[in-house]
């Protein structure tokens, strides 16, 4: 029986470095291959892990890619990300967050060698992000699944799936008798609750209901026990606070001289904190020229 004891600290797997870090574990191929069955709804035989990591001579640790790119069994790419923080949300209606999934999405897609295959023995594309706020306040449900469909609803092609997991949403599930959780309401309640020792009883008992959720579980104890991780989780920590006091100080500021000199305001406090270009450009909102003009 695998139990995470009530008084241990174990890092929470919603943050984006430590879901990164869970995932790609040496250790955690059977997790992932189960992670992205439960999500896309059909079996997952192999996963291969394709490298994004910065190199490391690339100090600017902050930028790392924390997304998982896999490929699965009959050669579908697969990107599984965390969105945990709300630095990029300065737009209405999360258009950011939107976009960007869109944007991850279709990159992934067209990255496929195209030269000399034949369109129809393209593979198919997920892009999976798990979201620890709400992106979708007049939708119910916690799972949206995007693909191609016409008017009526009609499924055009299934090359193209988006599928956002809002786990601010999970209130729901934490009121079902335990054996009427789908698998993916106890993965995502695993996700959200399990460094909450307010809710250890009930993790403990659902890691137990399932091997690989077991297994993510000791693998989630071994990390949250490692320095370097440790380390590196304060790091982005203490980098995401700056953002933030520089954001909203910007924008406190910005509510008194107008939106645009706002944007402008954050974009020149981050240049002097030594944040780079594209971070920049991601988080303001502002062109490369603009930018470049400050």
């Amino acid at each position: 029986m695998i139990e995470i004891p009530k008084d241990l600290d174990i890092m929470p797997p919603s943050h984006d470095l430590v879901f990164k870090t869970l995932l790609t574990h040496p250790n955690a191929e059977q997790v992932l291959k189960k992670l992205i069955s439960v999500v896309i709804e059909r079996p997952v035989v192999s996963v291969q892990i394709r490298s994004n990591h910065l190199p490391a001579t690339d100090i600017n640790e902050k930028d790392e890619r924390l997304d998982v790119n896999c490929v699965i069994d009959g050669g579908d790419q697969v990107d599984v990300e965390m969105q945990a923080s709300h630095l990029e949300e300065i737009s209405p209606d999360h258009k950011n967050f939107k976009n960007k999934a869109v944007y991850y999405l279709s990159d992934l897609h067209s990255s496929q060698k195209s030269k000399g295959v034949q369109y129809y023995k393209l593979v198919r594309t997920y892009q999976i992000t798990f979201c620890t706020y709400t992106v979708f306040p007049d939708v119910t449900d916690y799972v949206c699944r995007s693909a191609l469909r016409d008017e009526s609803g009609k499924l055009i092609s299934d090359q193209l799936n988006m599928i956002i997991i809002e786990l601010s949403k999970l209130s729901a599930a934490l009121k079902k008798p335990e054996k009427e959780l789908t698998d993916l309401e106890i993965w995502s309640l695993f996700l959200k609750h399990a460094p909450d020792p307010q809710y250890r009883d009930l993790i403990n008992t659902l890691i137990n209901k399932e091997e690989e959720l077991g297994m993510a579980a000791e693998l989630l104890m071994e990390i949250s026990q490692d320095e370097r991780t440790q380390a590196r989780l304060r790091s982005r920590k203490m980098f995401e606070t700056d953002m933030t006091s520089n954001l909203l100080t910007a924008e406190a500021r910005g509510e008194i001289r107008g939106k645009a000199k706002g944007r402008l305001e954050v974009a020149r406090n981050l240049k002097l904190l030594g944040i780079d270009l594209s971070t920049i450009v991601k988080t303001t909102g502002l062109s490369v020229e603009d930018v470049l003009n400050l």
